[in-house]
């Protein structure tokens, strides 16, 4: 059974790119291009979630939503990566207890990579 990988992304040209990386590479792709609250992830029941830090036109940042998986029981064990170009990426994903980090511009092999560590 394919995993399943959550991408939550204001861009579209970035999500479109993912999707096709991670559907080529064998995993299930659920798409967002704002953020999504845990409750609804719960439904999803993603294997991995990767955020982006900044997401235009949601009330949370990428970081906030990655604080509240790991604090609710039913979505602290998935793993979750941010990505972003911002400056102190390390410091945001070690705050929200991020299992990892990615800086943009990252490069396609590298993100794999991130993602089969973690689903491992």
């Amino acid at each position: 059974m394919a995993k399943t990988i959550l991408v939550i992304d204001d861009d579209e040209d970035i999500l479109e790119i993912l999707n096709i990386v991670f559907q080529d590479s064998g995993y299930e792709v659920i798409l967002s291009r704002v953020g999504l609250e845990t409750e609804f992830i719960n439904v999803l029941h993603p294997d991995i979630v990767l955020l982006d830090v900044r997401i235009v036109g949601s009330p949370k940042t990428g970081a906030d939503i990655c604080k509240d998986l790991k604090a609710d029981a039913r979505t602290k064990h998935v793993p979750v990566i941010l990505f972003s170009a911002e400056h102190d990426l390390h410091t945001m994903a070690t705050a929200c207890e991020a299992d990892s980090y990615i800086a943009k511009p990252f490069g396609i092999d590298s993100l794999l990579m991130q993602v089969q560590k973690q689903l491992s």
